[in-house]
C-alpha cells in the first residue's frame, strides 16, 4: 500500500472519530472536514493533482483503471472501508484540477431514536402502501432519515424491501425483512430501469434514490396505486413546495391528472434541515411532518386550496404528530436542544417566531 493511501486512510479514521460529515480533497490544497456544517482545514501537506488521482483509483478499485485521467470528467461511486465506514464519493475536474467529496457512511445503520426523530416516524414507516417522501437540501440527512425508517420496518415486519440507489450507502442485514439493495449503474442501468423492472420483483417497499424526473415520478405513483408503499427523496424544502415540484415535472396538460394522483397517493412529507446543537457537539434535524388527511388530499387536489396544507399539518400536531418548521423548532428550544439564536436563525419566518419565543418566555416567567 503506498504512502498516499496509508495517509488517506489514517485521514478516513480522524474524520470518523470526529463525527466529521464530508471530506474535500483539491489539486494544491490542504483536506478540509466539514464538522457540525462547516467547513475546516485539517493539519496536513496540501495534496497534488496525482495524490488525488491515486486516491480516486483507489476508492473505485480500479474500475477506470486504463482511462486516461484527462478524459474523465466526474465519477460517482461509494466503498466500504473496512472497521471504520463506508464512503460515497465524486470524483471532478475543475480548472485542470482534480478534486474529490466524500461522504462518511458509519457502518452502524442509524434509528428513529439514535437520530432522535419523532416517534412518528416509526408510523409513516409501517405505512400499508402510498408514497412516503423525505425532503430536503443536500447533505440535510435525507438518507440517514430513510434509512432509520427501513430499519425500522426491517425490524417490525417479515417484508421484502426493494431499494434502488446511487450509490448504494447504508448496508442493511437481514432481520425480520427480505432487503435488496441495489445499485444504479452497477446492479442496473438507471432508475427508470429499475424502477419498471421492480414491480416485478415482489416488493412490498421500494426505495428510490431520488426523485430525478417525470417518468421516475410517474412509475412511483403507478407502484402506490398498486398496493406498494414507495419511499423517495427530492430537494425540495417542505410539503408545498415538494408538491409543486413534482407537478412542475410534467408538461402543463398533464399537471391536472397528476395532481389527482398524489391526491390519492401521497401519504407523507418529511422535509428536514439540520440545526446546530446547543452543546456545540452536533446537530440536530427540524422536521416538518405531513400525513395526508382527508382535508390535506382536498388541498392538493384543488390549487386553489393548496395553501392551507400548512394550516392542516399545524392542526395535526395533538392528534396526528404532524408538525412544521417551526412547532419542531420550538420544541427543540424548550427542550434545551438549541439556542434561541439557532431557533430564530432556521424559522420560516424569523419574524413570527420571535413573537412566539417572546410569549413562550412570558409563559415561563
Amino acid at each position: 500500500m503506498s504512502d498516499i493511501i496509508q495517509i488517506f486512510l489514517k485521514l478516513i479514521k480522524s474524520a470518523v472519530n470526529n463525527n466529521v460529515s464530508d471530506i474535500h480533497l483539491r489539486t494544491g490544497e490542504k483536506p478540509s472536514f466539514r464538522v457540525k456544517g462547516d467547513l475546516v482545514a485539517v493539519k496536513s501537506e496540501p495534496l497534488t493533482k496525482e495524490n488525488i488521482y491515486e486516491i480516486f483509483t483507489f476508492l473505485s478499485e480500479g474500475k477506470h483503471k486504463g482511462i486516461k485521467p484527462s478524459d474523465l470528467s466526474e465519477v460517482d461511486g461509494a466503498k466500504s472501508i473496512k472497521g471504520l465506514c463506508r464512503i460515497r464519493f465524486n470524483f471532478l475536474k475543475y480548472q485542470e484540477k482534480f478534486a474529490l467529496v466524500l461522504r462518511i457512511i458509519t457502518l452502524e445503520v442509524p434509528t428513529v431514536k439514535g437520530l432522535g426523530l419523532s416517534s412518528v416516524i416509526k408510523k409513516i414507516a409501517l405505512a400499508k402502501q402510498g408514497l412516503v417522501l423525505v425532503t430536503g437540501a443536500t447533505g440535510s440527512g435525507k438518507s440517514s432519515t430513510l434509512a432509520a425508517m427501513i430499519n425500522h420496518v426491517n425490524e417490525t415486519k417479515p417484508v421484502h424491501i426493494l431499494t434502488l440507489e446511487d450509490p448504494v450507502e447504508f448496508i442493511h442485514s437481514t432481520l425480520k425483512a427480505k432487503i435488496t439493495q441495489r445499485e444504479i449503474g452497477v446492479d442496473t442501468g438507471n432508475f427508470n430501469e429499475a424502477l419498471r423492472a421492480a414491480l416485478r420483483q415482489d416488493p412490498d417497499i421500494i426505495l428510490i434514490g431520488e426523485m430525478r424526473d417525470a417518468e421516475t415520478i410517474s412509475i412511483a405513483l403507478k407502484a402506490a396505486e398498486t398496493g406498494h408503499l414507495v419511499f423517495g427523496t427530492i430537494h425540495t424544502t417542505n410539503a408545498m413546495n415538494t408538491i409543486g415540484r413534482l407537478l412542475a415535472m410534467f408538461p402543463p396538460e398533464e399537471q391536472n391528472a397528476v395532481r389527482a394522483r398524489l391526491s390519492d397517493n401521497l401519504y407523507a412529507t418529511i422535509s428536514q434541515r439540520l440545526v446546530k446543537t446547543k452543546d456545540g457537539k452536533g446537530r440536530v434535524a427540524a422536521q416538518e411532518i405531513m400525513i395526508a388527511t382527508p382535508g390535506i388530499r382536498e388541498a392538493i387536489s384543488k390549487p386553489e386550496l393548496t395553501h392551507e396544507i400548512y394550516t392542516y399539518i399545524s392542526k395535526g400536531k395533538k392528534g396526528l404528530g404532524t408538525h412544521t418548521f417551526d412547532q419542531h423548532i420550538m420544541d427543540l428550544y424548550r427542550k434545551g436542544l438549541i439556542t434561541s439564536e439557532e431557533a430564530k436563525k432556521n424559522a420560516s419566518s424569523p419574524e413570527d417566531f420571535e413573537r412566539l419565543l417572546l410569549l413562550d418566555d412570558d409563559e415561563s416567567a
